[in-house]
């Protein structure tokens, strides 16, 4: 009983830190909440907003995905993610004008078009990008028809991680996400949310079909994508039944070797090798030996990014990481914890194992009194300096007659980011 007074008192907590988050965030988030309407356009006062409408679609994005607004207000080059943005209502038209006419699933297919505009485009979009950033590595002078192709394998590895975070929000009992509420906490939505996460997975799969049924990477990519979900599912699975929400807490469950296994399986795979291997592909390069390298090289950075995600779920301010941290109250194996209990004395191990893992804000603030008595900022800031390091030392080695800005960018990324 106190455990459940406990959880909803801190519910409340972060409730009220909640609506702080969505009173602070800039207008992007309230003209999306009312619109659906797609941002990161040039910054010119006469452009207008692109909304996913197909009336409109013809008249603002071209052949090539580029915003017709970006010549008007700007004699510049758009920049490749607004670039890229243009382009998703194009594919939000594509994944529903035939059904949204069908009277037999026509309400089916309106939900689902809120599910895209919802979910989809408001990340920070670094995979999708990646894909077309390092097919232009692979690639001098592409085409505007491959760019193109790239900016929607971007998109479909968009779709999946917002199939990934749909899913996981519901398990993790999470209450925002990106700045604002996660999908399934919305009115009228809840756990029809589980659907609507399958419904993002499958759209991946019919893009795949239209744009690149014909191209010679097509079966690549497609198995590509499904030994990836695979992959993430199964890294999934590795973390919630290593410490499930609100089960008893099990620190010896806890080690860097079982860390290092479910951000490997859980995140690594999908948001740093698949962006890059599908550029591979688009660019002819299909031999095991250069994408064995290419997965060790992105692996390793995969973990350090998971490392640091670890470490802002509980130092990051939710106004610039865009969710409420609760790796604390959930359970979760993380980095965080794991060093703390690698350092803590047996006195700081019983406090963490009588605080960790509860929905209660005063046990949450005495797991974060021991990271702090165990100065974990600065081992983890030793251990960014460090990976950033051996990461560097990796790309020399391996990347062989692949670019090595291509990896090298992508690290310079994620390198000291604060969300």
């Amino acid at each position: 009983m106190i455990q459940i007074k406990g959880r909803v008192v801190c519910i409340l907590s972060n409730y009220i830190s909640f609506w702080r988050l969505l009173n602070s965030v800039d207008k992007r988030t309230q003209i999306q909440k009312s619109t659906g309407y797609i941002f990161n356009l040039p910054n010119c006062s006469k452009a207008k907003r692109i909304k996913s409408d197909s009336s409109q679609i013809s008249n603002m994005i071209g052949t090539n995905g580029v915003s017709k607004e970006s010549d008007k207000c700007n004699d510049k080059a758009p920049t490749e993610l607004e670039a890229f943005d243009a382009l998703f209502p194009a594919l939000v038209d594509t994944l529903t004008k035939d059904g949204i006419n069908d009277p037999e699933i026509s309400q089916a297919v309106n939900w689902f078009k809120k599910v895209l505009e919802y979910n989809v485009p408001f990340g920070k979009k670094n995979r999708g990008i990646s894909v077309v950033a390092s097919y232009r590595q692979f690639v001098k002078n592409p085409t505007e028809e491959n760019l193109k192709i790239a900016r929607i394998l971007g998109w479909c590895v968009e779709l999946l991680q917002a199939f990934f975070l749909v899913a996981d929000d519901i398990m993790d009992s999470s209450l925002t996400r990106r700045g604002q509420p996660c999908w399934y906490k919305n009115k009228d939505v809840g756990l029809i949310a589980i659907n609507d996460s399958f419904f993002l997975e499958g759209s991946v799969y019919q893009l795949l079909k239209k744009y690149t049924r014909d191209k010679p990477y097509y079966v690549d990519i497609m198995e590509l994508f499904l030994e990836t979900t695979f992959q993430t599912v199964t890294g999934q699975c590795l973390d919630i039944t290593t410490a499930p929400p609100e089960a008893k807490v099990d620190f010896t469950q806890f080690s860097v070797a079982k860390h290092a296994a479910i951000v490997k399986w859980k995140t690594a795979f999908y948001s740093f090798y698949l962006p890059v291997a599908l550029a591979m592909y688009m660019a002819g390069i299909s031999d095991e030996e250069s994408h064995r390298n290419a997965k060790t090289i992105l692996l390793q950075m995969g973990h350090f990014f998971q490392v640091q995600d670890d470490y802002l779920d509980c130092y990051g301010s939710p106004e610039v990481i865009g969710k409420i941290g609760t790796d604390i109250e959930d359970n979760k194996c993380g980095w965080v914890i794991v060093m703390a209990l690698e350092r803590a004395s047996q006195e700081q191990k019983d406090a963490l194992k009588a605080n960790y893992g509860r929905w209660d804000k005063e046990c949450v603030q005495r797991v974060k009194d021991i990271y702090k008595e165990l100065d974990l900022q600065t081992v983890y800031k030793q251990y960014e300096e460090n990976s950033y390091q051996e990461l560097m030392v990796l790309i020399n080695k391996l990347s062989g007659d692949l670019p090595k800005e291509v990896f090298i960018n992508y690290a310079n990324k994620i390198y000291k980011r604060n969300k």
